[in-house]
């Protein structure tokens, strides 16, 4: 958890405060829901509201398959100065075109209000039978720009350029670094070659994100997504390669960097936790396990480090009555590896073997505070259904849908218009030969295949009425997350 002064705390405690007053009348939970570039964070916001709006299949979330939800519906959210998630133009893509919905880009918020009969004659009693779910989508990259916090200018320079160095990074890196050398820490500020630094570091981080390496640490967020920033002097800075010995002098180029460094910090990181962090009750992570494992060994370890990262930017723990007021402690931890559709469901248990490998030492962090953590294989939406081809004299599992235009698999390249099947391998049954690089045995390394599908095509029933998404494991999370608030 990042190190915040008392005065943070204070404002965290006065916020806190409020929201209980609010709660009190109107009972609400704050579900956070984020991930790294193209984990499918607005598809399953999106998939979640639509679901429970019409009633969806949902055998595993409990207050849905057991009738006790009388109804969910949207209203206004809370948050004046939070832009509002557009459910409406995301579902209108998801149906009506079948194409995938715009990534997240900035924070934004959803009430969905669900009124339910409790379980218990008790709960029926006492209970208004009505929650108020605020869901708060933002993006995984910003969340990685907590742990700067605790780190001064230098300390972020230093781990910037040994993450450069590492074999998967150092080719992209080395016109970022290549400037970054030539600096001088101790002369004049240069308005200009700080741009090109933040420039050269910027395109840098940008080639890390590409499908061929597909890694996820790439603080500070904000430079892939600058939002209302872009161009500040808050987002005009860089690492440098050397540092003076000592404090630089006032007028220098370091000088300049640490002070837009600390700017960086706060007025963009801090009142991002302090105002949306801090306020949260229940939290999802969507992760792309399938483009890291694509990428190879080295994506896959620095997926380890951003979700790592990740989970420590939490507060975790166990609300007690009291503490509560002043505080608030996120109490259950849903990691989701999503897009589980492009695989059988053979390969499921492996793939949720997998992500908890990857997030295990976070996961124990979590455990150990006492907040309640899971791990699921998901699709907020299903793009393919599953059959059988025979191969000669052998059957193999396979998926079959719609791929995207472009995708390509041994050399075939789809139109998005055709429909195939596709055997897309297996995971390996221990995660360990995922993490391995180089030297191992050629026969042991995953053989897997992955493509992008297109949206499916909605279902009609026989009456006409179209019917809700097609998901994998939404209403185990829903259960999850939800489901002892609905009791």
């Amino acid at each position: 958890m990042p190190r915040i002064n008392i005065a943070d705390e204070a404002l965290i405690a006065l916020d806190t405060i409020a929201d209980r007053a609010t709660n009190l009348l109107s009972p609400t939970l704050r579900l956070g829901v984020t991930g790294l570039s193209r984990a499918g964070k607005t598809v399953f916001i999106s998939a979640l509201v639509h679901n429970l709006i019409h009633g969806g299949r949902l055998p595993m979330f409990e207050a849905q398959s057991s009738g006790r939800i009388s109804r969910a519906y949207l209203e206004h959210q809370p948050d004046d100065a939070v832009p509002r998630f557009q459910y409406e133009d995301h579902i209108r893509a998801l149906v009506e075109e079948r194409i995938w919905p715009e990534s997240t880009r900035a924070i934004s918020e959803l009430r969905l209000t669900i009124e339910y009969e409790s379980a218990s004659a008790w709960g029926r009693m006492l209970s208004r039978g009505k929650l108020s779910l605020d869901i708060v989508d933002y993006p995984g990259e910003w969340l990685l720009d907590l742990p700067l916090i605790s780190k001064d200018y230098a300390s972020f320079s230093k781990e910037a350029v040994e993450l450069a160095e590492l074999p998967v990074r150092k080719e992209v890196a080395r016109e970022w670094i290549r400037l970054a050398e030539s600096v001088d820490p101790n002369q004049d500020a240069d308005e200009l070659l700080a741009r090109q630094l933040f420039e050269a570091f910027t395109a840098y981080l940008r080639a890390c994100k590409e499908d061929t390496r597909a890694l996820s640490t790439l603080p500070p967020g904000r430079f892939l997504m600058p939002g209302d920033l872009d161009g500040s002097p808050a987002l005009t800075f860089g690492p440098l390669v050397r540092l003076a010995e000592g404090k630089p002098r006032p007028s220098s180029m370091q000088a300049m960097m640490e002070r837009r460094y600390e700017a960086y910090k706060s007025h963009v990181v801090k009142p991002f936790f302090r105002e949306h962090i801090a306020r949260l009750d229940r939290q999802i992570v969507l992760i792309d396990a399938m483009q890291a494992i694509n990428a190879g060994p080295e994506a896959v370890a620095d997926l380890e480090r951003a979700l790592t990262e990740i989970l420590e930017c939490f507060r975790p723990g166990r609300n007690s009555f009291l503490t509560s007021i002043f505080s608030r402690r996120i109490d259950r931890i849903l990691i989701a590896a999503t897009k589980a559709d492009q695989i059988h469901h053979e390969s499921h248990d492996r793939l949720q073997s997998i992500v908890r490998r990857i997030a295990e030492r976070a996961i124990a962090r979590a455990d150990f505070s006492g907040a309640t953590v899971d791990v699921v294989a998901m699709a907020a939406v299903r793009a393919t259904r599953e059959g059988t081809v025979n191969r000669g004299r052998e059957t193999l599992p396979v998926i079959i849908g719609t791929p995207m235009a472009g995708e390509t698999i041994g050399g075939e390249t789809f139109d998005g218009r055709t429909e195939t099947a596709i055997f897309p391998g297996d995971l390996p049954e221990t995660p360990a030969a995922l993490f391995r690089k180089g030297g191992t045995d050629p026969a042991s390394e995953p053989n897997i295949r992955f493509v992008r599908f297109r949206p499916p095509l909605l279902e009609r029933t026989a009456e006409g009425v179209t019917l809700s998404l097609p998901h994998i494991r939404l209403d185990r999370a829903l259960q999850f997350l939800l489901g002892d608030q609905l009791a």
